[in-house]
């Protein structure tokens, strides 16, 4: 599994080293091993996981990077509807310098992803029990979510928590022309990023999102 991961990772431009190795694949057995309790995902199969979960999450490492290199004060991120914490889980995994916030309306979820920060030792990870819309404790430069709502939902629920000058980076399968389409004429879809993840076999691709 540590070949896999560490060859998908490169080819994704988000080399590891042996830390940030060892804490996805902790992560990914923690997952498989809730998994038969609680049903965090549908995946059951590890090569699965490390492909759909682990590599899809790790193809935005590099893209929020170089977002952040351009952006002062971009040092936290919320990942709304986060489930089992992809991506979130996996960019605290990758970047300690980043804070990491993953929300999920689902107790059993959240609580996972607290164990999780626990026993990989991610001080910078940390997750909220709540529906999105009922937050109003803080605001975060870049907000995430996949495989959560469409964009115009996406940019409803959580805007109030965009901080200023802040980002969506909307995770996504085939170019969703319809909800960008949908959107409101006050949202500027500043940039369409495909994504290659290894093995996976689909479209993907981060929608870039930010106030006009």
């Amino acid at each position: 599994m540590r070949p896999e991961l560490l060859r998908g990772a490169e080819a994704l431009g988000c080399t590891l080293d042996d830390a940030q190795a060892d804490r996805l694949l902790g992560y990914l057995d923690l997952m498989a091993r809730w998994n038969k309790v609680y049903n965090l995902t549908a995946l059951r199969d590890p090569a699965q996981m490390l492909t759909h979960h682990l590599l899809d999450s790790l193809a935005v490492v590099a893209p929020l990077r170089r977002h952040r290199a351009q952006a002062a004060g971009a040092d936290t991120l919320l990942d709304v509807g986060s489930g089992g914490g992809l991506p979130g889980v996996v960019l605290a995994a990758t970047d300690p310098a980043l804070q990491v916030t993953c929300v999920d309306a689902v107790q059993k979820k959240a609580t996972f992803v607290r164990q999780v920060a626990a026993e990989l030792r991610l001080p910078n990870l940390q997750a909220l029990h709540a529906r999105v819309e009922t937050i109003t404790t803080q605001r975060w430069p870049v907000i995430t979510a996949r495989a959560f709502a469409s964009l115009p939902d996406i940019v409803a629920l959580t805007r109030p928590l965009l901080a200023e000058g802040g980002v969506w980076m909307a995770m996504k399968g085939q170019h969703p022309a319809d909800e960008i389409a949908a959107l409101p004429a006050d949202i500027e879809v500043f940039a369409i990023e495909p994504l290659a993840v290894p093995g996976l076999g689909a479209e993907r691709c981060i929608v870039w999102m930010r106030p006009r």
